[in-house]
């Protein structure tokens, strides 16, 4: 069925208007009549808000929720929706599919969860993502041709990434990969519930639309070798992904219906696993475990199975299961195990509720300590422990309970417990701990970059991410520029000095000694851009300002454990365009003006004042006479996003 628990309305226990004590706000008198002690006065400062600090990929969030709202204007022809489609995708060009996958690490950082629930960032890239396919949106192809030729190795979400920036810097890239189809673990490793494979294709449609030629069914380091590969290209990625599966180490666990999750998802993807045993063992407990559990609830499986019928075939790449015995299909009885407490697993919450009502039993501190097999050498059942686990120094620590060992009878085992790279051909990139040493660039050596999971396993977002930064390094180093130190704090700022000349507001160069600005163009008056070393904390923030506004959220089908099997229709319905801004003007615009005039009307000085229309922008809608300012703080007191701070004088 589906449900929407927007719905439910129902202010939550930890909604929070005032600090603990506060009911109201105070009188200011005493902060004006010692306003003279202070020797500071209102400044400008954007820092980077912590949504955009938790995304891997460094998104301008609040830049494109700005757009949405409706406090960024687009230029004139341009609808909102494309403009914030623009701005979202200058870090990440898969809005529609990572507005589905994404766990969104950006909204547990959310400043609006200390008021009373995040901005449901994730809905809104959804909703623009399916804009842009809805009507067709493209990336615009630069207009010069630097000469330049990179081999991007591996078509994952790394790769892709590096592909789309380096071509809208002009240089002419090649794609390599070694399977029929580009997407990596986004096409391979996640079921199309979850990303329908329309949508995928629209997306990486649009990189290739800008000139980049892809080469599937090739492998680097068999079918081409890296000398070919220097030799032809000026610079190289290397996105190989961690597409190989790690299975269990415990005895036994080479049994033939022992398989990992990475073959198990791409057996299904690839179409030739149509049906599992009765009783299923997932072992696991982040996201990619969710997904084994839930398609294998969905297959089922088959009463009268043959020998060459089992899964395990299928997995291997032996046999495709015949779609006509897939009609007698019944249910399967599938378990997840994780050496966490569920509610400390790694996989996203929602989808750990997913899977629950579709029947797939969860069950937290079980630890695999074996396998056991029949007299045919099959496994028949997983070997469990009850344990403790936790994480200590940022190592992993598990107990093991003597005395609770019990056997999960199981058909088939899934090992969902970790990734590794085959280097195959390319051994030279190993660091011997099956990973690729690099360094904040992601310079590898000199013209070899990478990023992805060889560099670390972790989400699709950080592989995006690390495409991104390694373009810049890889531009950088095809200009023969050195490559300079990354920025504390790595994302996609909103650039106040571009929007500014965008409005027509020009800039003048610097040479000769100047006193200050305010009467110059050199730069912008009384503003610094911190985003590239400071997020900024609620604790900056004026919470007092931002009433109770329940969530918009995207319905989502719910499925109980019988209409779960053989349904892979979509669970995830996108916000339509009211319920989108809704949502958007949530955004609490941490670090940047919303211009919200609370500054403007509570100066008791009337110091603080809106800039002229001809030169104000987003950003730059207030400033302050320092003149008449006299140091009372109340515009830093009063500012809901913590963008005025008190230091101009010191």
């Amino acid at each position: 069925m589906s449900t929407n628990p927007e719905s439910a309305s129902v202010q939550p226990l930890n909604f929070r208007r005032y600090k603990d004590g506060d009911h109201k706000p105070g009188p200011w008198q005493k902060q004006i009549f010692n306003a003279d002690h202070s020797h500071k006065c209102p400044t400008y400062i954007q820092s980077t808000p912590p949504c955009q600090g938790s995304c891997p990929s460094g998104e301008d969030i609040r830049g494109y929720l700005n757009i949405v709202r409706g406090v960024e204007k687009p230029p004139a022809g341009m609808p909102w929706q494309e403009y914030a489609f623009r701005r979202l995708t200058e870090a990440n060009p898969f809005p529609s599919v990572m507005g589905r996958v994404c766990p969104a690490p950006c909204e547990s950082g959310c400043n609006r969860n200390q008021v009373e629930d995040f901005v449901g960032i994730n809905s809104v890239e959804h909703f623009l993502g399916e804009y842009a396919i809805a009507n067709n949106l493209g990336f615009k192809k630069p207009d010069f041709s630097s000469g330049k030729k990179v081999a991007v190795i591996g078509g994952g979400p790394a790769g892709l990434s590096t592909a789309y920036q380096l071509a809208l810097r002009g240089h002419a890239v090649t794609l390599f990969d070694e399977r029929a189809e580009l997407g990596g673990m986004m096409r391979y490793g996640i079921p199309g519930f979850r990303t329908p494979r329309q949508v995928l294709d629209a997306e990486i449609q649009r990189i290739l639309d800008l000139g980049v030629v892809a080469r599937t069914n090739c492998r680097i380091g068999t079918d081409i070798t890296m000398e070919q590969i220097r030799a032809d290209f000026d610079a190289v990625f290397l996105g190989l992904g961690a597409q190989s599966g790690r299975g269990l180490p415990v005895e036994g666990a080479d049994a033939p219906n022992c398989v990992t999750a990475t073959s198990f998802l791409k057996a299904f993807n690839d179409g030739r696993l149509r049906h599992v045993g009765k009783r299923v063992v997932v072992v696991g407990g982040g996201d990619t475990s969710i997904d084994v559990a839930t398609v294998a609830r969905r297959l089922g499986h088959i009463d009268q199975i043959h020998e060459s019928d089992r899964p395990e075939h299928a997995i291997a790449g032996h046999v495709a299961h015949d779609v006509a015995a897939v009609s007698a299909k019944q249910g399967a009885d599938v378990t997840l195990t994780s050496i966490f407490a569920v509610d400390k697993m790694q996989a996203s919450r929602h989808e750990v509720e997913h899977a629950l009502s579709e029947g797939i039993a969860i069950r937290g501190g079980l630890a695999p300590v074996g396998v056991v097999r029949g007299p045919d050498g099959r496994a028949t059942a997983l070997r469990v422990i009850r344990c403790e686990a936790k994480i200590v120094g940022g190592k992993l620590e598990i107990k093991n309970i003597e005395g609770t060992e019990e056997d999960l009878p199981a058909d088939l085992i899934v090992s969902a417990i970790g990734q590794a790279v085959d280097f195959t051909g390319l051994e030279e990139f190993n660091n011997g701990k099956g990973a690729v040493p690099a360094d904040k660039n992601y310079q590898v050596q000199p013209g070899v970059f990478a990023g992805g999971d060889i560099i670390r396993p972790h989400l699709l977002t950080t592989a995006i991410g690390h495409g991104a930064i390694a373009a810049e390094g890889i531009d950088r180093f095809l200009q023969g520029e050195a490559l300079e130190k990354r920025p504390k704090i790595d994302v996609h700022t909103f650039d106040l000095q571009r929007k500014m000349i965008e409005k027509g507001l020009s800039f003048s160069e610097v040479h000769e000694p100047i006193h200050g600005t305010d009467k110059s163009n050199v730069a912008i008056h009384n503003f610094d851009n911190r985003s590239d070393r400071y997020v900024i904390s609620h604790k900056e923030l004026f919470l007092g300002h931002f009433a109770y506004t329940p969530r918009n959220r995207r319905t989502i089908v719910s499925l109980t454990a019988e209409e779960a099997l053989g349904n892979f229709d979509e669970r995830l319905q996108a916000l339509v365009e009211a319920q989108a801004q809704a949502e958007a003007k949530r955004c609490m615009s941490c670090g940047q003006c919303f211009e919200c005039d609370n500054c403007v009307v509570y100066c008791p000085q009337t110091a603080v004042f809106k800039v002229p229309k001809s030169k104000s922008t987003t950003g730059r809608y207030v400033d302050t006479d320092y003149s008449k300012c006299i140091g009372c703080h109340i515009c830093q007191d009063v500012c809901p996003t913590g963008y005025i701070q008190m230091g101009l004088g010191e």
